[in-house]
This record gives C-alpha cells, sequence and structure tokens, in this order.
C-alpha cells in the first residue's frame, strides 16, 4: 500500500516518491543528515553486490554460492567465516591468484561483514519511515486509507488506524451501500470505510455491489437494493451484517428492521432473480413489481447500546459512536480520567488514576515462576484504546467484570518510560457504582405530538431505585411556554437507561440536571 520505488544507478538518478494506490507523491524536501545516510548506504549497497561480483570472478563461486557468501557474513558466525574464507581462497587458487592476496580480499570482506549490513538496513528503513511519515504529514487521509486497505482483513489493526486517524483529526466515514467502494477510499479528504472492511461479506461479494451501483446508479431504498444484486452474492448473512454495519442507513434508517427482514428480503431478491433469469418479465411494469415488495416486519428501533453493539459485532470495532459517550460528563464529576487525558498526566510523573472502559479483549497467562494467572485487558474509552496488566492478586478480585462487552470503572497505576505508558490495573468495579450519585437527575425533552408516554414508562421498567435520580419531562405548549412533570420515584440512570429514553418516539434530546 505504501512502498519506495528503487532503481540502481547513480545517487543523483534514485528517484525520490511515495507510490500508493492512491497515485504517485513526490517528496519535495529530504532532510540533509538522511541525504548523506542514503548516499553512503547506496555506496554499501553497490559494495556489497560488487562482493558477491568479485566471489564469482576472482574465486569461481556460483550465483547460489555468492548468495551464500552474503548470508553468512549478514549472519557473522565464525565458523561460517572460516569455511567461506577456505572456500575463497582455494577458488582463487584455481584461478591463479596466490593465498596472500586472496586472503587480503576476503580480510576485507571480512570486515565489512561487521557493520555493512546493519547500516544498510538502518538507512533502508530510515528512508520508508521518512516516506511513510511525510506522507502521513502531507497527505494523511491518503495515508490512513492505504494502511486500512493493507490490513483490510484485520479488525484489530483497523480499529487501531481509526484511532489513530481519529487522533490525527481525520474523519472517518461509516460504510454505506451508496458511498463506499468494496476497498478504502478517500473523498473530500475523508476516509470512506470499506464495505469489504466489514467481517463476513466478502470483498469479491462488495466488488458486486459497487460494480451494480456504478451502472445502475446509487440504490434508492432497499427494495431496489435486493432487485438490483445477485442474492447469490449477498445472502442473509451478509444483509444481516451490513444492517449491523449501518451500511443501509442511508436508504433506511431502521437497522433493527431490515435485520429482522433478512430472510423476508433474501427470499424477494431470489425470486426477482429467477424471474430475470427466465426472461419473464412483468406484464405491468414497474408498477406490477413495486407491488409484489413484502411488507416489512415491524421493528422497534435498536437502543442507542444495541446499535453499537450490534455494530461493533460486524465492524469490529465502535465506529459511529462509543457507549460511554452518554457518561463522559458523569465521569468527569467523578474525576474519572480518559485515556487522552490519562497519558500526558502520566508522563509529566502522575501514576495513580481512575479510569473507565469497556474490556475489548482479556488474555490470561499462567507465570512461569508461580504458576498463577495474569491477564492483559485490552479496554476501550471514547478516546481510544488501553491495554492493563492485572497482577494475580487484583485477576482474582475482579474476573467476573473482566470479560469482553462489559463496561467498568478501574483503578490503576500508571508508569511511564521513554514516552511510552504501561498500565498495571488495581481494582476495577461495575460502571454504574462508578458514577453513582453523579448525575441528580435528567431532563427528557419531547415533541407532544409524537410522545409516546407508555413507551417511556416501558423503557423506565426495572431501573427503579431508591436512591438513584428523578426524571422530569420538558414539553412545549402553545404561546412559547413549557410544561414539566416529574415522574414520581427516584431511577438508576445508568448508560442503558439513558440510550433507552433517548430512542424512544418523541424524545427530541435528554440532559443532565
Amino acid at each position: 500500500a505504501v512502498g519506495a520505488l528503487y532503481r540502481p544507478g547513480p545517487m543523483d538518478n534514485i528517484p525520490l516518491f511515495i507510490d500508493c494506490k492512491f497515485g504517485r507523491k513526490p517528496v519535495d524536501y529530504l532532510h540533509p543528515s538522511l541525504e548523506v545516510v542514503l548516499k553512503e548506504t547506496y555506496g554499501v549497497i553497490v559494495y556489497q553486490e560488487q562482493v558477491m561480483q568479485i566471489a564469482q570472478i576472482l574465486a569461481g563461486y556460483s550465483l547460489g554460492e555468492a548468495d551464500l557468501l552474503r548470508r553468512a557474513m549478514g549472519k557473522k558466525k565464525k565458523e561460517e567465516m572460516e569455511q567461506q574464507r577456505a572456500r575463497f581462497i582455494s577458488g582463487a587458487a584455481e584461478k591463479g591468484v596466490s593465498a596472500e592476496q586472496s586472503g587480503g580480499i576476503f580480510d576485507l570482506v571480512d570486515k565489512f561483514a561487521g557493520y555493512g549490513f546493519n547500516k544498510s538496513h538502518a538507512a533502508a528503513y530510515a528512508l520508508i519511515s521518512y516516506q511513510t511519515g511525510w506522507l502521513k504529514a502531507n497527505a494523511p487521509a491518503e495515508f490512513f486509507a492505504a494502511s486500512m486497505s493493507l490490513d483490510i482483513s484485520n479488525t484489530d489493526k483497523l480499529a487501531v488506524f481509526y484511532q489513530d486517524a481519529k487522533k490525527f483529526g481525520i474523519k472517518v466515514r461509516a460504510p454505506d451501500v451508496n458511498r463506499s467502494a468494496a476497498d478504502f477510499d478517500v473523498e473530500a479528504g475523508e476516509v470512506v470505510y470499506a464495505l469489504g472492511g466489514i467481517r463476513n461479506v466478502g470483498l469479491q461479494a462488495m466488488e458486486h455491489v459497487v460494480a451494480v451501483r456504478a451502472e445502475g446508479g446509487p440504490f434508492r431504498d432497499i427494495f431496489d437494493f435486493v432487485e438490483r444484486v445477485d442474492p447469490k452474492q449477498v445472502n442473509k448473512r451478509s444483509f444481516e451484517t451490513l444492517a449491523r454495519a449501518g451500511a443501509f442507513d442511508s436508504i433506511h434508517a431502521n437497522r433493527a428492521q431490515i435485520f429482522a427482514a433478512a430472510d423476508v428480503l433474501v427470499g424477494y431478491g431470489q425470486s426477482v432473480a429467477a424471474e430475470r433469469a427466465s426472461s419473464q418479465g412483468s406484464l405491468f411494469g414497474g408498477d406490477q413489481v413495486e407491488a409484489q415488495r413484502p411488507r416489512l416486519p415491524k421493528a422497534e428501533v435498536w437502543s442507542s447500546t444495541q446499535r453499537l453493539d450490534e455494530e461493533l459485532a460486524a465492524v469490529g470495532f465502535y465506529l459511529s459512536g462509543h457507549p460511554m459517550d452518554d457518561m463522559v460528563a458523569a465521569l468527569r464529576r467523578k474525576r474519572v480520567d480518559l485515556l487522552a487525558d490519562v497519558l500526558p498526566k502520566a508522563i509529566a510523573g502522575a501514576e495513580a488514576f481512575r479510569m473507565a472502559g469497556v474490556v475489548r479483549r482479556k488474555q490470561e497467562r499462567a507465570s512461569a515462576s508461580s504458576g498463577e494467572k495474569f491477564a492483559f485487558v485490552t479496554f476501550s474509552d471514547p478516546t481510544g484504546e488501553f491495554e492493563v496488566l492485572f497482577p494475580p492478586e487484583s485477576l482474582r478480585k475482579a474476573r467476573e467484570l473482566l470479560e469482553p462487552g462489559k463496561c467498568v470503572g478501574l483503578r490503576i497505576r500508571a508508569k511511564a518510560r521513554d514516552g511510552e505508558v504501561r498500565f498495571f490495573g488495581d481494582d476495577c468495579e461495575p460502571i454504574d457504582r462508578a458514577i453513582e450519585n453523579a448525575v441528580a437527575g435528567l431532563r427528557v425533552h419531547l415533541a407532544p405530538r409524537s410522545a409516546e408516554i407508555e413507551a417511556l414508562k416501558k423503557r423506565l421498567e426495572g431501573s427503579v431505585n431508591a436512591r438513584g435520580g428523578e426524571v422530569i419531562l420538558v414539553a412545549a405548549i402553545e404561546g412559547g411556554r413549557e410544561v414539566e412533570l416529574k415522574l414520581p420515584g427516584r431511577f438508576t440512570l445508568d448508560n442503558a437507561v439513558r440510550g433507552a429514553l433517548k430512542t424512544s418516539p418523541g424524545v427530541v434530546f435528554v440532559e443532565d440536571l
């Protein structure tokens, strides 16, 4: 995806540019110190080739034997070099070269083996680092798109690039059947997430979707999509995964309804494809085709929490939001730090922190000395991902809470060294306890004509808590006035309740008291 093109020849003719899937990006500035290294390294590379030619011409080496000499030089093993020395001198003797002369030449080669390969490798890496660094600084959207394209099937790597892009101020657009390509692309300085980067849909199938869109124009609605794509390419599993990832949002906003209707839609698509294959057009044309379209089953819109959970399952990480987005204000009131806050504090010398995160992965291992289990746990918060080492004692106390998908509060110790920060877990607790009493209540603003009070009540069932907060409903009435209604009782105002209230019909927005 990103690489340097190199042609042998004089140093002045070595082109310095970056060639990637988005075109050639010339590097118009070269730091003087790097230029010196490159010139020296070019000489080393030429010398290395000359050594192999010397072995062939002077000592009768075959190409394979010369390559073995090159490898022996790189490994720096004394025994191998002594064997090569004997072979070199004997081969040179057959060419009429004295042992004294050939031995002296080989000593030069041996001296080169002590530093040449290290130097040439270091400078080659320096050149690639320079080029990729230049591309990231001058064409960041292309850099991230190319990097994500390279690891399109590795969701862990994609998550890292996504977080890095966020820190760099580059927006990553969610996958969209009417906008995304099969591979990662760039549009207006933004990375457009690849349809092929979604789990379990298949790159070839998504290339088919893009080709159908290019031929017939954007998909008008979900039925237009079903009627035009090949059901053998986009099956029920693909439909469900695309819906969970939000790829249909531009043509059908209710992800839950598409997910629930996957069987119906695939069956309808198969019947349309069969009719198309048998060349039996409808007697009544397009209107009749629309009349044959099935009715989608009713499905309640997913809550924000479920929506993100489904997205996580389809994409591999949180793309359009984070389960903790609604908790940030409450966490800050409880002096709980996010990763972006912790890193500079830790580098400045602070060690003890309260943090919070959603468990992404947990890897337990046994200590070689004691046999006790410790764990590396990866957490995610709205500002990034971080790994915490839980030693045996801490793991025994927290094991039940450290399961993927759970949101927890953490007490950790941070150790900064050489600009890197490592985290060690001391304790953890359910997130509700970490932000308990951080919010006195919620004010729920309603659109009077579309609000459904029974739906609100249903979403509050099971959250009654005498120690919780209050909920106040606010609705605008004629004359620019507002009416407030305080619900009886108190409630646990955790993230699930917040998300449920936000997605209730007629709710405009929710604010903390």
